[in-house]
């Protein structure tokens, strides 16, 4: 899987194909679609915390690429023009359940240490480690729905994904400075939160991800998903981020980044995208066959 925010992203293949779309190849533009679904995917999973929303948004934001494809230019850049329509959508779109779960990282604490904490053994954490990656997946994706909506995109992009700080400034029209410093800031303050109540980050807290887990599913509000830790269906966020970025200096963070580039990803998307469903319908067909004559 590849990152197509990072330095290190070829995009010669890019061009190729946004030429022969442009010029009305429906291959080409599938083709390029698969090439940016994964990413787009993953990045609305970790956004929304919730699958199904991530897959909702994802066609939410392709469909409207593709009905854009004729407003862009070739001597500028497709990856920013194709990311600021994608975030912006994401900035845009209506407020998912998750985000309305909590109203802010003490009312998430308040709900979080309400879950009882049961004793476990030893062997009884062994037989349940896919229960506790589930409960610590679950509890650091919550975490980030007590940030904005800004604040997240910028934390998950600028630090979980580690994409290019430039394109990160181009993306959200700031300075590259202005972009560093609101990514700073969203960091001090997230992970001030996380060493005051996460127990794997700082082991003077209580919280234990193998107890609320054991909590949650008793009480039927967690259902373990081996599926999302086969190796054969995900892969993790580190695979799109190759390492935590540079600028992050404190060893703490990096930890805490960590983390979250541990979470797993999806990683086996259909060969045929949402473009082959809008080439099938007669309301698309004209606009598909304008592009020839862009």
């Amino acid at each position: 899987m590849k990152n197509p925010l990072s330095k290190n992203y070829n995009i010669s293949k890019d061009k190729e194909l946004i030429k022969k779309a442009i010029n009305g190849s429906k291959k080409a533009l599938n083709d390029l679609i698969i090439i940016h679904e994964p990413f787009i995917y993953n990045v609305a999973w970790k956004f929304t915390a919730d699958q199904n929303e991530a897959s909702d948004i994802t066609q939410e934001v392709l469909i409207k690429v593709v009905t854009k494809l004729s407003t862009f230019k070739a001597e500028s850049s497709f990856r920013t023009w194709l990311y600021k329509i994608v975030f912006n959508e994401f900035m845009q779109t209506k407020r998912r359940p998750m985000e309305e779960t909590w109203d802010n990282f003490e009312d998430f604490a308040n709900k979080l240490n309400a879950i009882p904490s049961p004793e476990l053994s030893y062997e009884e954490e062994q037989e349940n480690l896919l229960r506790t990656k589930t409960a610590k997946t679950r509890c650091m994706s919550g975490m980030l729905m007590c940030l904005t909506r800004e604040q997240r995109l910028i934390y998950l992009l600028g630090d979980v994904f580690n994409i290019d700080h430039n394109l990160g400034a181009d993306i959200f029209e700031i300075s590259k400075d202005n972009f560093r410093k609101k990514l700073s800031r969203t960091r001090k303050d997230f992970h001030s939160f996380m060493n005051q109540q996460c127990g794997l980050v700082n082991t003077d807290n209580p919280c234990r991800c193998s107890k609320k887990g054991k909590a949650m599913e008793a009480a039927g509000r967690m259902q373990t998903n081996a599926k999302l830790f086969d190796s054969k269906y995900s892969a993790t966020i580190l695979e799109y981020a190759e390492s935590v970025g540079d600028e992050v200096s404190d060893l703490i963070d990096r930890k805490y980044i960590e983390f979250f580039q541990a979470h797993p990803t999806k990683k086996d998307f259909d060969k045929e995208t949402v473009i082959n469903e809008l080439i099938n319908d007669s309301n698309y067909n004209q606009y598909f066959e304008n592009l020839k004559d862009l």
